[in-house]
């Protein structure tokens, strides 16, 4: 009986990337439709970015790559006329920020 087992085992097919197949299932899951917001909660996350202070850490959760994805840096400046958040690594448009946080 254990003979057939064993040669049973060479028609089993063969995985040449090991975790490929559960990388793919993890990312397909992690895509997000973006959101739509009220007006009363664009009101506040109005808010929130007319108390921005340069200099402040803040943690910010924003929509990038059919993601809702969470940084955390310092402010170094809010670009009203461009719609941007400036942290010191990564430019944010407001259309895409979710939430806003000081830490």
């Amino acid at each position: 009986m254990q003979n057939n087992i064993e040669r049973a085992k060479q028609f089993m097919p063969f995985d040449a990337l090991k975790g490929f197949r559960e990388m793919l299932r993890f990312v397909e899951k992690q895509n997000e439709d973006k959101k739509v917001f009220s007006s009363d909660f664009l009101d506040i996350l109005n808010e929130k970015l007319n108390t921005l202070e340069k200099g402040k850490n803040v943690k910010v959760t924003y929509f990038y790559d059919l993601n809702y994805i969470e940084t955390c840096g310092v402010v170094k400046s809010v670009d009203v006329i461009n719609q941007t958040l400036i942290l010191l690594n990564t430019k944010i448009s407001f259309d895409d920020i979710m939430d806003i946080e000081y830490i």
